[in-house]
């Protein structure tokens, strides 16, 4: 199919969803239609090399890119390796998973230089280097919350945390060092979900364990800088059976969220206990304003973002499903690629395997052994073929981890220019990273040292925020 004759048939596509959702259709035929032009878009993007823009097809003269021969073996594009969900995130490919085919699969959209360009306009501010560099990279509705703030009305940022281990590892940090610069820049509250039920639930964990991990990871989110007067952390097993509006919030999402839904969203078995079925409600409810009485009073109105790693995205697609619904303004999000294990990118980081992450209680002895004996190299097997033929930075560990926390993009890039071309070692890269994440670490728990069991009873006591509507 010729790229005009795909535009035409996605442009058809696009409209018989819509006439779909209109004339009201039972949700499986809405389904299939949508995952029908999903389809359709990613065919698009590979024939042409461009996103599909309704109302802007393709020049007469396009030439399609050239995808080179097949895929050799291990680096097939198929869907099927990559599985990304809550609780799973695996590819077979050394570069990670393929991103853009993940936006096309969860029908997000990309964020794209011209979201960008608004995003620092409005933020008055150069861009945090994590959307600079395309680690937040989808969003759901990002220019509707642009679009509310510039008409002065506020909005308010909800991330969260599932507390498996009593240590955090660095690529916990991520969403937590990105919304700080949104509270920061944008000067609105924040709620910090802590599902210690979840891990209750899916771990082979007490009570009394996830309870205990939900105070000690709260030590290491405060220490990453939190305005006390605009930041609320809770913990499940501690604020919903304290809090009226945020159980009624659960209960009304549980009633309009079918088995057959969360089977088909979350892929639950029949042997799965009744707490996994129900607990995607709890994920839902702090997107609704009036879930938190203390900081809203009863508005249910105010918008939501939500940065988080697009695994949690399943969550929210149901939540923004059920939103309209039960009359509450859809969330907004903002969807982070996944830090990689030390040995590779085909696996996200692990709490459970000390040697596949980098901790926040590591030593600076500790971080340099990790770095040289585990992580992934793009190097070559010897230095006169590395000299030779250079590094390949896609694929190199050390070089994705500074990615995400060197902030000078100038020596960035001369850094993978160096090892592309051979000038840098592998070693001399390890040392680099090396020389990034000692100092970052070790300021880390300084300031960790400083929050108290009283500091953690003042965040996470329900109460108003210093903050305008």
């Amino acid at each position: 199919m010729g790229p005009l004759e795909l535009y035409e048939k996605l442009t058809e596509q696009g409209d018989q969803v819509r006439a779909l959702k209109t004339a009201k259709a039972n949700k499986e035929e809405i389904d299939v239609a949508v995952q029908l032009l999903l389809k359709l878009k990613l065919e698009y993007k590979q024939v042409t090399g461009q996103e599909y823009k309704a109302g802007c097809p393709p020049p007469e003269n396009l030439v399609a890119p050239d995808n080179g021969p097949a895929a050799a073996a291990g680096d097939n594009d198929d869907d099927d390796d990559d599985t990304v969900d809550p609780w799973n995130v695996s590819t077979t490919n050394a570069k990670g998973v393929d991103y853009d085919k993940l936006i096309v699969r969860f029908g997000s959209s990309k964020v794209d230089q011209e979201l960008l360009n608004r995003m620092e306009k409005v933020a008055g501010q150069k861009l945090h280097r994590f959307l600079r560099r395309g680690i937040f990279f989808s969003h759901r509705d990002m220019n509707q919350i642009l679009d509310s703030y510039e008409k002065q009305k506020s909005f308010y940022l909800y991330t969260g945390r599932g507390p498996s281990s009593e240590a955090m590892h660095v690529g916990h940090l991520i969403p937590f060092i990105f919304t700080k610069w949104l509270q920061d820049v944008f000067d609105i509250p924040l709620v910090i979900q802590l599902t210690d039920d979840e891990k209750y639930l899916w771990k082979d964990l007490t009570l009394e364990e996830c309870n205990r991990f939900s105070m000690e990871n709260a030590k290491d989110i405060i220490a990453c800088g939190f305005d006390v007067n605009k930041t609320f952390i809770f913990s499940d097993l501690d604020y919903m059976g304290a809090s009226r509006e945020f159980y009624r919030n659960v209960v009304k999402v549980q009633k309009h969220v079918t088995f057959n839904q969360v089977k088909g969203i979350f892929g639950f078995s029949d042997s799965d206990c009744i707490g996994k079925i129900s607990f995607p409600a709890i994920q839902a409810a702090p997107s609704f304003s009036n879930s938190f009485p203390q900081i809203f009073g009863n508005r249910k109105d105010i918008a939501c973002l939500i940065p988080c790693a697009i695994d949690q995205d399943p969550y929210f697609r149901m939540t923004r499903d059920v939103a309209p619904r039960i009359g509450y303004p859809k969330p907004a999000l903002l969807h982070s690629t996944f830090f990689p294990a030390l040995q590779g990118a085909q696996t996200k980081m692990s709490a459970s395997d000390a040697n596949s992450s980098i901790f926040l209680t590591d030593t600076p002895k500790q971080i340099k052994n990790k770095i040289n004996k585990h992580a992934f190299s793009g190097g070559k097997d010897t230095v006169e073929e590395h000299r030779k033929h250079g590094g390949n930075a896609e694929v190199d560990v050390s070089f994705m981890y500074l990615t995400f926390f060197l902030e000078d993009d100038d020596e960035l890039e001369k850094i993978k220019q160096d090892y592309t071309s051979g000038a840098l070692l592998t070693g001399e890269l390890k040392k680099i990273l090396i020389e990034t994440l000692q100092p970052m670490i070790a300021q880390h728990q300084e300031r960790r040292k400083q929050v108290t069991d009283e500091t953690v009873k003042l965040f996470m006591t329900p109460r108003p925020l210093n903050f305008k509507i």
